[in-house]
């Protein structure tokens, strides 16, 4: 499985961005999609999940502003992100259950 994200980008703080995520190759074993966040220094943390079932979550930090969609079986996945703050700056990875990540999407918030 091959995932590319794009989306990413700079904005200004209060603004919205949305981020893709395609996979490719062998995607039958995919149960599970999700967003993930890395800046350097920091551990990689988990933004927002989404199942074959279309059952999504999103952690407490971002729920009020960030949005995650998609079709599994059409190997997609979005995320939404509204309401933007200079701490969402980050590489935005995409990733499942059966892959690597991608290379990511950089989100650079400026205040």
């Amino acid at each position: 499985v091959q995932l590319v994200e794009s989306g990413g980008g700079l904005v200004q703080a209060g603004g919205s961005l949305r981020l893709s995520c395609a996979a490719s190759g062998d995607t039958t074993c995919i149960s599970v999609m999700g967003w993930y966040r890395q800046t350097p220094g920091k551990e990689r943390e988990l933004v927002a999940t989404l199942s074959s079932s279309g059952r999504t979550y999103v952690v407490d930090s971002v729920k009020d502003r960030f949005t995650i969609s998609g079709d599994i079986a059409k190997n997609t996945m979005y995320l939404q992100m509204d309401r933007l703050k200079p701490e969402d700056t980050a590489v935005y990875q995409c990733d499942t259950d059966c892959s690597v990540p991608g290379k990511g999407t950089l989100v650079t918030v400026s205040s």
